[in-house]
This record gives structure tokens, sequence and C-alpha cells, in this order.
């Protein structure tokens, strides 16, 4: 387990009827592409048999392992314990809804030998409903707009080099989480790519992304990352070492010196 390249962080919430096979799809793809990984599942205070299914598996292959809140935390908070843990220098979230493929990720993992963050966005959005896609619109809308990017998708699987989530002074812990690190790390510089993403359909359950208390969590998140960006100041530049951006940045100064 020590020469894990890319740790699956999944989030799960009373996902018994999908957890199993969000698990092992993961643990497929990672034999498939060739890639040493992990997964770790958080369980985030799961009422069902989430952990005791995630358990099972475990037990039967050593790169599973679970985490578990007493009580749900948000999936935010579920995403950083998640990294606290992982063992590996590439870093993705995959919920436990069964809804994302991990092949459909797990492609662009070579391309992290030349950005430090890798953004999908999905193609195929009949795979959502209409009600669904204009939500994303707005959103996308508003965030571009506030923060002077042009991101064509912030809530997906997105693959990061551990080491640069690392460097954040601040962690947001609800639905907001994903947009609030993209804005801060692409607003400090990181070398990002946007790829195409095909998303999957839920199998069961229902999912937790769009109601009334994740649309709170989204509005306070946001005001949180305004604040930030307009009225605080910002530190000095810091890259890590393993960084692609700052290897490019030396690259660029030795060309100019």
């Amino acid at each position: 387990m020590s020469d894990i390249q890319l740790s699956v962080i999944m989030p799960a919430l009373n996902e018994e009827k999908n957890i199993a096979a969000s698990v092992r799809n993961s643990l497929a793809a990672f034999d498939d592409t060739g890639i040493s990984g992990e997964v770790v599942v958080v369980n985030d205070g799961s009422s069902d048999r989430t952990p005791d299914i995630v358990r099972d598996i475990a037990a039967r292959d050593a790169r599973v392992s679970l985490l578990s809140h007493a009580a749900p935390q948000g999936i935010g908070a579920s995403f950083w314990d998640g990294i606290d843990r992982a063992k590996g220098g590439i870093v993705v979230m995959l919920p436990g809804d069964n809804e994302n493929d991990p092949w459909e990720i797990f492609r662009y993992y070579r391309l992290l030998e030349h950005v430090d963050i890798v953004i999908p966005f999905i193609f195929n959005k009949q795979a959502r409903s209409l009600w669904r896609n204009g939500l994303s619109f707005a959103y996308r809308f508003i965030i571009n707009t506030t923060f002077l990017v042009y991101f064509n998708y912030t809530n997906g699987t997105v693959l990061y080099r551990k080491s640069v989530l690392k460097t954040l002074d601040y962690r947001s812990t609800g639905f907001f989480f994903q947009t609030d690190i993209l804005i801060r790390l692409v607003r400090h510089g990181y070398l990002f790519s946007e790829v195409p993403y095909r998303l999957g359909m839920r199998q069961g359950g229902v999912s937790k992304a769009v109601s009334f208390p994740s649309l709170w969590q989204v509005v306070k998140g946001y005001s949180r990352l305004a604040r930030d960006q307009y009225f605080h100041k910002h530190a000095a530049e810091r890259y890590p070492a393993d960084s692609q951006t700052l290897k490019r940045r030396n690259e660029n100064a030795g060309h100019n010196s």
C-alpha cells in the first residue's frame, strides 16, 4: 500500500443500495487502468447498512478503508477528513451513490504530469433533468461572473494533486466545498485542465445535492468566498515542491534569464 498513486475519497450517507457498486467499480477501474489506488469511504453518519457493507468489502480487499462520523457532518467535511487519511499523491472525490463512472475520470490521470488540477465537465447533460441543468447553468453564471473565471463545471469529480490542497488556509465543509477549492486554487495561479466527462444514472436512493439545507450551505459558502477573495489580503504565492505549476514557472524563469 506504500506505492499508492491515487486515492478515491468516497463520502456516503445512507447509500446501502449503491455503495458496494461504487467501491467495486473504483477497484475495477484501478485494475483496468493500471493505477495503484485506494478507496477511502467516509461514512457520514449513515443510519442504514452502509458502513457494514463497506467493512465486508474492506475485509476482502486491503485497498478499501472506512472512516466513520458519528453524525452527519456534510460532504465537504467528509472530503477533507478523507484527504487527511489519503495515502495517494493524487486525490479525487467519487460519491458513494454510484452516479459517477471512475473509468471516465481515471482516463485523465496522466494529465497530472502537466497540471495540478483536472476539472471534468458533464457532456451528456440529458442524464439530468431540465430543472437540474437550468440550476447548474445559473450557478455557473454566478460563479464565473463573481470571481472572473470561466469554468464549465465546478462540482464534479475533480482530480487534485494532494499537496496543493494542503496549501489552503480554509476548508469549506458544505456543498460549496468543491467550488470554494477551485476558485481559491485557480486564482492563486495553479495550472488546470478541463475535460469532458460522462455522467451515469443513480440506481437507487435520493440525491442530497438539491435541497434547502444544501442550497443554504451554498449561499453561506459563496458569501465567505467572495469576502475572502475581495476583502482579505492574500498570502504570497507558495507552491509545493511537487507542483507542476512550480515546475512550469521555474522553467519559464530559466528561459527568460
